[in-house]
């Protein structure tokens, strides 16, 4: 395995290939020392400023079973595949691109080479698989900072629901759930409590509890897949990067309000010259705008009522005119500022302070948008990624330095509901949060960290000074690597679930070949806090989707054949396919280094 980067995910996959999958690897980096420590265990280390030919020979592209190209910038990722796929035509590529639809392309572009240049057996061992950690990990961001906010699964046409209840929730529900999927850190209901990891012990997370474990842990929070459900065809939505100008947006609300009065005052004096003059209420309000702009003839002669409307009226036109000029000039700045960033309002009030507008930030800031939340965003780089989005969206950005002071309060910080820390830097994180505590101690916060122990230094220090405050924090990486480990092996996960600082896989199995299912009957195959069979496909395996992530293309109609409703007591044959959730370390033991999954979508996770 040859796993090529410049930053902190190609050393975290790495260790993942070598802890799960015990598999060698050699890593290809610029500078080994700027990056951090790699796993003791590497095979070797080659350092080269660029992934050319030359340095990925020296690697062992040409002798190499996957390749794994995870540099941050996609011209490096890109340049890097080709010239491995020149090198290695049978090699399995993984390539970390942040362009979805470049990424489709690239991906056809290169299984084509392979299949010109290798033989047809060798064909699915060399795909192409195309991965994002930014749309990996920006559900999961999004998520800790919306109550509520549940992640969803994809599975044969079905939508598999899977949401955080809270020990309250847990004794208080009436909705029935398929199955628990994890039991939250025994600090879940302490509103400061530590978040887990792989190394939180007994007080961390439990993945895959058994049926005892869950009846045992009442003051505990739970993971629970919840329903599964039919999905629907929807009517296209908008782009977001479409969004148009708010009309409520043109004007203020003074003009706005000015503008009503006058015409009620208009259509009160049509109403009034009607009933007095006895005209028809068309031809009275035909008049009455005649007055009002100055353009009737003198009322002498008339009856006085007549002359005093008419007196009246020409006042009413006298003061809509500043207001007309008043209008057209608001509106005339609107469109002006239609393409220059927001500044937040001062009536902005129970938004999300986003920190970070790089390639995750982006990606968060979209999801966030998705689910209709209000969003100030707080970025450094005017010519950060995520800039041309927010200005599309309209969503209020703030330029300066986070750590810098009066950048925080200018983005009404102390009127938020949730903070999200999501810069490349750590220790800007934890500065920008640390800070926010001091204008709003009670802040909802999450905070993007790579090391485990610093964060769990960070939840300790924010629990001692904050014990009232609700703290989470994710890392990327740690949510990607698990994905691309699983491309490079030759297997295709149906979606990663973050549990804390853990994850929760899901898979598309066939049974024939794994001892520790074929034979044996689904209560039997249960292993607590390594595998477990949410479901099983009863579809003839003549009639079976390769694919169980996508719809049909020719449009027609599909009934899944996925069944959740299962019997302890079925025996699982060679020619059954069963949905999966395990761990990292259990899905490796349960398929072992070379069992390949059932083919599911190549793509992002959820």
């Amino acid at each position: 395995m040859v796993v090529c980067g410049d930053d902190a995910l190609a050393v975290r996959l790495a260790g993942e290939l070598q802890d799960i999958y015990r598999q060698p690897v050699t890593l290809l980096l610029p500078d080994a020392a700027v990056i951090g420590p790699v796993p003791p265990r590497t095979t070797r280390v080659v350092e080269a400023e660029t992934p050319d030919a030359t340095a990925l020979r020296e690697a062992g592209c040409a002798r190499a079973t996957a390749v794994a190209l995870a540099y941050e910038d996609d011209e490096a990722n890109i340049r890097a595949a080709l010239t491995a796929r020149r090198i290695n035509p049978r090699v399995r590529l993984v390539i970390r691109l942040y362009n979805r639809k470049l990424g489709r392309y690239l991906a056809e572009l290169l299984d084509q080479a392979a299949a010109v240049a290798g033989d047809p057996a060798s064909t699915a061992d060399s795909a192409t698989v195309v991965l994002s950690d930014a749309d990996t990990a920006a559900p999961a961001l999004a998520a800790t900072v919306v109550a509520g906010t549940g992640k969803v699964l994809q599975a044969d046409g079905l939508l598999l629901r899977v949401t955080e209840r809270t020990p309250r929730q847990r004794r208080e529900t009436t909705e029935p759930s398929l199955c628990t999927l994890a039991l939250l850190s025994s600090t879940t209901d302490d509103p400061a409590g530590a978040e887990g990891s792989d190394r939180s012990g007994p007080a961390g997370p439990q993945l895959l509890p058994s049926a005892m474990e869950v009846a045992q842990s009442a003051q505990r929070g739970a993971v629970v897949l919840e329903a599964a459900s039919y999905t629907a065809t929807s009517a296209p939505q908008r782009r977001l990067g479409a969004a148009a100008l708010p009309v409520m947006e043109l004007f203020s609300r003074r003009v706005r309000w000015s503008l009503v009065g006058f015409t009620a005052a208009v259509m009160a004096i049509a109403v009034t010259s009607s009933v007095t003059t006895g005209d028809h209420p068309v031809h009275a309000a035909y008049v009455t705008l005649l007055d009002l702009f100055s353009i009737n003839d003198p009322a002498i002669g008339h009856p006085t009522e007549r002359q005093l409307l008419q007196l009246f009226t020409g006042l009413i036109g006298l003061l809509l005119l500043p207001v007309l000029v008043a209008a057209v000039l608001e509106a005339l700045g609107s469109f002006r500022s239609a393409s220059t960033l927001r500044r937040p309002p001062r009536g902005t009030a129970d938004h999300v302070v986003l920190l970070g507008l790089g390639k995750v930030g982006t990606r968060v800031l979209a999801r966030l948008r998705e689910l209709g939340i209000p969003v100030v965003c707080v970025e450094a780089d005017p010519e950060a990624r995520g800039i041309a989005l927010a200005r599309s969206l309209r969503v209020p950005v703030v330029l300066g330095d986070v750590t810098e002071e009066g950048v925080l309060e200018a983005a009404r910080t102390d009127r938020a509901h949730a903070l999200l820390a999501l810069t490349s830097s750590d220790t800007t994180n934890l500065e920008a949060i640390l800070c926010a505590r001091t204008i709003t101690p009670d802040l909802r916060v999450a905070l993007r960290l790579y090391d485990d122990d610093f964060a769990t230094a960070a939840h300790r220090t924010l629990r001692a000074a904050h014990p009232q405050a609700v703290t989470r924090s994710r890392s990327v990486t740690s949510l990607a690597a698990p994905a691309f480990a699983s491309a490079m092996m030759g297997r295709r996960i149906l979606g990663a679930i973050p549990v804390e600082r853990r994850v929760l896989l899901f898979a598309a199995v066939d049974v024939a070949g794994l001892s520790h299912l074929e034979g044996r009957t689904i209560a039997d195959t249960f292993r607590p806090g390594h595998w477990r069979i949410l479901a099983l496909d009863t579809t003839d395996p003549a009639d079976r989707r390769p694919d169980l992530r996508t719809t049909r293309l020719d449009g027609r109609s599909h009934v899944s054949g996925l069944l959740f409703d299962l019997h302890p007591g079925h025996v699982l044959g060679p020619e059954d396919r069963v949905i999966i959730s395990a761990t990292r370390q259990g899905l490796a033991e349960l398929l072992g280094s070379g069992h390949a999954l059932a083919p599911a979508d190549r793509g992002e996770l959820l």
